[in-house]
């Protein structure tokens, strides 16, 4: 995946290290017992001084989530939902072609805008399309189990 220039490699090689990835593991298992209502974090800062942040459930759920990621070993970009991105960028988050996409762009299934001679589109309105498309799977492959299930 083509990786947005304002993105940070993760440990210097993109790839959480064995460290890193357990270190995810053990910080998403503490989250993940405290989940329930409002979670408190007691960190050290650099003075070696205790500091308390308050984690809402949605924020633990977030943080849950890009941990089990990192955990795993996936390689993970975070993208604003306000960003503008390329067509290859987009492509490559929806995992399609480049000319694919373009396709899609042109028959208005994605909203987009032109700069120059170049597309952007909103990582908002990608996500939102990739939301309705992966819906609609789900649903025909509900459709196809149902109908094999019938004929057993």
């Amino acid at each position: 995946m083509t990786m947005p220039a304002y993105a940070q490699e993760l440990g210097g090689t993109r790839l959480p290290s064995t460290s890193e990835k357990a270190a995810a593991n053990q910080l998403r298992q503490i989250l993940a017992s405290h989940a329930t209502g409002d979670t408190k974090l007691r960190v050290l800062d650099e003075a070696q001084k205790p500091a308390e942040i308050m984690l809402s459930p949605a924020l633990s759920s977030l943080l849950m989530e890009l941990l089990r990621h990192i955990g795993r070993g996936d390689a993970v970009t975070l993208v604003p939902v306000h960003e503008m991105l390329t067509t290859q960028q987009a492509a490559d988050i929806l995992n399609v072609s480049r000319p694919f996409l373009v396709s899609l762009l042109e028959k208005d299934q994605i909203p987009h805008v032109t700069v120059g001679r170049h597309r952007r589109i909103r990582a908002e309105d990608l996500f939102a399309y990739k939301r309705t498309r992966d819906e609609k799977r789900g649903s025909a492959l509900d459709d196809l189990a149902a109908l094999d299930g019938e004929h057993l």
